[in-house]
């Protein structure tokens, strides 16, 4: 959040001198808590390592004992003491039906008051009412959101006037290399397909 307020006050006419308590959130030593340890996840995993975070991660099924300690990770059962515990909470789950408003109130309720909530997943992964109730109440301190529901919000969305959240217009993904890569690969996909051979990215296996 300060990263946004602090570029307004860089560039604003009427700035005349920098406050020098303005103070952010250490992530270095801090706790991140993965909700979905897919490979997106696992590599949010093996970065934030290199920050030396305490990671906790999530997931329908736990890792090998082999990779968790590659990264550091530590398995949480339940989701709840996941949050209960993480300063920082990352959403990065496929959307299903068993996923959708998967972080509701009682969810929100749950994380500590000096939490961010991030969601690089899909928007309706969070019940967004609730969430924008969470950050108005500083029930969660705030919140970065690559995604949301619907994508782009309607104008006069709450979420847009609140200043505890940063809203990204969906581009975790958005680099000249990365799309070149996904370029590629549904290539590869489709060529698979005519020729009749086993699909290398297949959404849903056999």
């Amino acid at each position: 959040m300060y990263l946004h307020s602090g570029c307004q006050i860089a560039v604003s006419p009427d700035t005349k001198y920098f406050a020098v308590d303005w103070l952010g959130v250490e992530v270095a030593r801090a706790t991140l808590g993965i909700i979905g340890m897919g490979s997106i996840g696992y590599k949010v995993a093996q970065r934030a390592r290199a920050f030396d975070m305490r990671i906790l991660y999530h997931n329908r099924n736990r890792r090998q004992k082999e990779e968790e300690e590659a990264v550091g990770a530590h398995y949480c059962e339940k989701m709840e003491d996941l949050l209960q515990q993480s300063d920082f909470v990352m959403l990065v789950v496929n959307l299903t039906p068993e996923t959708r408003k998967l972080i509701g109130k009682k969810e929100l309720g749950l994380m500590k008051p000096t939490a961010t909530l991030i969601n690089i997943s899909r928007g309706a992964v969070i019940d967004q009412d609730a969430l924008v109730e969470a950050l108005q109440n500083k029930v969660i301190r705030a919140a970065a959101l690559d995604v949301t529901h619907p994508e782009p919000l309607l104008r006069d969305h709450p979420l847009l006037k609140l200043n505890n959240v940063i809203i990204t217009p969906h581009i975790g993904t958005a680099t000249v290399q990365a799309i070149r890569v996904m370029a590629e690969e549904a290539i590869a996909n489709m060529l698979a397909v005519l020729n009749g051979q086993p699909i290398p990215s297949e959404v849903f296996p056999r």
